[in-house]
Formats: C-alpha cells, structure tokens, sequence
C-alpha cells in the first residue's frame, strides 16, 4: 500500500515528505519537482515568507539513476528561515528567555484548540506544527505521485474558480488548465485574465483593509479510466476518500465532488449525467465507448470512477492571522487583548489548489496502486493494459 507522512515545524530546520508502496522503474523528474514547490510559492497576496524560501526537495532515498528503486522515499525540504528561529526553538532547553510566545490564541487558528489538548502555556507549539508551511512536504510527496501516475495516463491540475465574491462562472476546458499552469508568473491561477483581475481586486480590497480572502480551487484528474474506488466499502469509496484528502488541508472548511452544491438545489433530471455508446470512432481516444453529455457527478459515482474526468473543489477559508486582530485572550491574565499577529499571506487559494493536487494525487496512486499492483512499473503498465483492454472491448 502507498503511505507517506510529513514531519517538521514551520520554523524549523526542516521539513520531512516520507512516501514508500511505489513501485520500482518510475521515473523521477528532479525538475518537475522543483516547479511543483515553485507553484505552491506563487499567487498574488503571498506573505513575506514567500520572499526568504526557496523550496527546494533532498532526496535522500528511495530513488538511484533517475528512478524509484522500490524502497521507501525519503525527502527534506530547508527551512532558510531556521537560521532566524535556531536559538528561539532549540531542540535543546536553550534559553527560556528566547522563547517568542503566542501569548494571545487566534480566531480560526488551531492556538486555543490545541494549547488545550497538549497543556501548553502559549500556542507557539501548536502553531509551528499546524501552518500550512507544512503543505510543502505534502507537495513533495505529490510530485512524485503525479510521476507514477503519468506513467500510468492520468495528470493532476488545479485553477482558482472563486477568490471573495468574484467566481468564474463559464465552462471550462482541459487545456485551459493546462495552459494557465504553464505559466511563468502565476497571479491568481484563474483560466480567465478578465474574472483573474476581478479577483485580484478582491486581494487588493483585503490589503488595503489589513484583512484576508478566501476563495475555491478546483483539482481536475484527467485521464482516470473507470473502477478506481468501490462502492462495496464505506473506507473504499473513491469521493469519501478524496473528500478526507483534501479537507486535510489547512483553512479548507468545504469540499465538494462535481457540481454537488448545486445539485443539492436541483432537480434529478438536470442533475444526473445521461449515459450513451459511442462508434468506435467517436471514442477513438477514450477508455471506454460509454460517454456522457456533462460531468456533474465530477466522474465518480457510487464511490467509484466512472471514466470522466474527477473534479474536487476545496473551499479555503480566509487566514486567519490577521493584521487587523480579533478580540481574543491572554493566556496569562486570561484578560481581553487582540489576537497574536504572526508574518502572514492576504489569499493563498492558488497555493492551497497546488497542495490539493498533491493530496488527490497520492490518493489516486494509492488506489491505482492497490487495483493494478506490481512491484515494478512494467507489471503495473502491464496490469493497467490488461484492465483497459477489458473495458474497452465492454
């Protein structure tokens, strides 16, 4: 079975991606990688950490020559800013007069929550290990996801759809995604300059106001063929697992599957997405003949791909360390006082998409992995084939 986890702390040394269950003979695309944590960096409304990191992944094993080997992958990724934070967290007792608390919990952040959990006296644990600084490992273990599951026909992307008020709201193609992705300077990752700029205004509206915005991102898989996922279990459905995925993330607080919300305030007949069989030349380029006029189950249902492309949209809560601070509490006088500020972004929707991708794209692996097998990526492309032949000849 693919696993990973990540460790480290947002003003730590480091931080730590471990993935192992990949199959040995997957090429691995150092340059890729770099771009991935690269686009995590990127969007207008980033805070001054973006300016001091570089992100860039180590990897100390699991790959040789350019390719998985089968062994466990590990990375780290180089926290530059450690050198700023090296005395005020030690890992040995150090100081305590270095020590920079959190002395004032924040609305919406894990501070009160988790100060309460594990007994601290301020939030500046919780904080260092709950900042969604820690999604750059994730994106790390993403990267090399999305490696095997190109091998396999499948690419993971994301686009910003809302950002405040401002939503796109025409329809979209693939290579629009594509094409906003290829980009070398990344403003909010919307596929329309004109709503892109409208969007912008709704950063520029939180700046000015010492305030933050939230927003929505879509991941789009493109190239899944049916029978990812099952309905037979209530932990095997491919939505609930997606769903886990990305709701995993920092500041997201909704998710939906397809056109879900909207379906909610509809009739089943606009809803439900009409199944036809198409020539054998019209699906010249599909994995099956079984088509369908539109996606609004997201290409899953029944807690299983059904070979359209699967879109999972997260809603981003707007950050919430702002500099304009909320009323909250002193840890020590437990009087009132404004919340704790820390450096902080205006909008990361563009970021979080990024690290959703990587979170649909390990959990994508993962079950292609437990379907198909194999210890190499030639048993795996083998068994790939196989299952696609089958389907195709349905």
């Amino acid at each position: 079975m693919l696993q990973f986890s990540t460790a480290g702390e947002s003003h730590g040394e480091a931080l730590v991606a471990m993935l192992s269950g990949l199959p040995a003979g997957v090429p691995v695309d150092s340059a890729f990688l770099a771009r991935e944590l690269w686009r995590r960096q990127q969007g207008f409304g980033r805070g001054g950490r973006m300016r001091i990191e570089t992100d860039t992944a180590h990897i100390l094993s699991g790959v040789r020559h350019g390719k998985t080997i089968g062994s466990p992958i590990a990375m780290t990724i180089a926290n530059r800013d450690w050198k700023n934070w090296e005395e005020i967290l030690p890992v040995e007792e150090g100081d305590p007069s270095r020590h920079k608390a959190v002395a004032s919990p924040r609305p919406g952040h894990a501070d009160l929550a988790g100060a309460l959990k594990y007994n601290f006296a301020d939030a500046r644990y919780i904080l260092e290990r709950a900042s969604a600084r820690e999604s750059t490992a994730r994106v790390a273990a993403g990267a090399i996801a999305k490696m095997l599951l190109r091998s396999l026909g499948i690419e993971v992307l994301s686009h910003v759809v809302r950002v405040g008020a401002v939503e796109l709201q025409r329809p979209y193609q693939w290579d629009e995604i594509v094409a906003s992705t290829a980009r070398e300077a990344v403003l909010l990752n919307c596929i329309d300059p004109e709503v892109e700029q409208q969007m912008k205004g709704e950063v520029d509206k939180a700046l000015r106001t010492g305030d933050t915005v939230g927003g929505v991102f879509e991941v789009v898989a493109h190239g899944v063929p049916a029978g990812i996922g099952s309905h037979v279990t209530w932990e095997g459905r491919l939505d609930g697992l997606l769903a886990q995925a990305v709701m995993s993330l920092q500041a997201v607080k909704a998710v939906e599957i397809g056109r879900g919300v909207t379906a909610a305030e509809s009739m089943g007949s606009t809803v439900h997405d009409a199944i036809h069989y198409a020539t054998e030349e019209e699906a010249a380029a599909a994995h099956t003949r079984f088509t369908r006029e539109s996606n609004n189950a997201g290409g899953i249902e029944g807690g299983i791909s059904n070979g359209q492309d699967v879109t999972v949209r997260g809603y981003l809560k707007p950050i919430s360390t702002l500099r304009r601070p909320l009323a909250s509490v002193n840890f020590d006088t437990r009087e009132p006082v404004k919340a704790a500020y820390e450096r902080s972004d205006v909008c990361v929707v563009p970021a979080a998409g990024v690290a959703a991708e990587a979170m649909v794209a390990i959990t994508l692996a993962r079950l292609a992995l437990e379907k198909f097998g194999g210890d190499s990526l030639v048993e795996t492309q083998r068994n790939l084939n196989g299952y696609l032949e089958q389907i195709r000849k349905f």
